[in-house]
């Protein structure tokens, strides 16, 4: 059997930056088994499986150990091989997931905008387990449906933070985001995800559910821009609209390619 992949940077605009995301068009579904093992060959923080039903797209993503409930980069890139490299002439998808809901994407010149519901966090006691899982201490923590969020002083302090990721593999959540304001863009933030197969992800759509409700509060804004600061780093748009987040970037093809199992 035959299947074609496609592989895209996210949130970059130039190749070999951003976030790496595998996506796989299918025409109806392959057992759970064969689809994670996909994504755990692809060995990318997620692998994005898609099905056409009508007009609108059945949607999945896995990392190299579980399936998970949203991923923002990979959808981004999904949307941008459906508009780009399947001749879908239209200016707006619909993605359908069983576990996350109606999520849309629309195109504007070379920026995508995912259309994801909102996660506002609430704040959290700061235990001595949140505060020793990293070299410096922060001074917040709150936390979302899924996330911690852990605040800290300045960019500087992101950059030069060195995750303990064996303590954090234990929390009881899909990942921890570290953030502080940004020097030139409105924030920064680092996601680490070791209970998910991802020590770091160079860039996360979700977790930018939580960061842009959290940020919108704090500067009194609802339009911001971000930058993720992973080794390959990845910039983004964001806008709070009632209790959704728009979250705009670009996409680079890197690589198209068969799969033969």
């Amino acid at each position: 059997m035959k299947q074609k992949i496609y592989q895209v940077d996210a949130f970059t605009d130039h190749l070999f930056g951003g976030n790496p995301a595998a996506v796989c068009p299918l025409d109806d579904w392959p057992n759970d088994d064969i689809m994670q093992k996909i994504a755990m060959e692809n060995n990318l923080s997620e692998t994005a499986f898609y099905v056409k039903r009508g007009d609108r797209f059945h949607i999945r993503w896995f990392t190299p150990a579980v399936e998970v409930d949203l991923c923002g980069h990979a959808t981004l890139a999904t949307a941008y091989v459906i508009f780009s490299h399947e001749h879908i002439n239209q200016k707006k998808i619909s993605f359908i997931s069983d576990r996350s809901g109606v999520l849309n994407v629309t195109e504007n010149s070379d920026f995508l905008t995912l259309d994801f519901p909102a996660d506002p966090p609430v704040e959290v006691e700061l235990t001595g387990e949140l505060s020793s899982a990293f070299n410096i201490r922060p001074w917040k923590a709150l936390k979302g449906r899924t996330d911690y969020l852990l605040v800290f002083g300045n960019e500087e302090e992101i950059l030069a933070l060195v995750p303990d990721i064996e303590k954090i593999s234990y929390f009881n959540c899909r990942g921890v985001i570290v953030t502080s304001e940004g020097r030139d863009v409105d924030f920064v933030s680092r996601f680490f995800a070791p209970q998910s197969g991802v020590n770091e992800d160079p860039v996360t759509g979700s977790a930018h559910t939580t960061l842009t409700p959290y940020w919108a509060s704090r500067l009194g804004k609802s339009e911001m821009t971000a930058r993720q600061l992973s080794k390959r780093k990845g910039s983004l748009r964001c806008r709070m609209s009632g209790d959704r987040v728009e979250i705009s970037g670009q996409c680079r093809l890197y690589m198209t390619g068969e799969i033969s199992f």
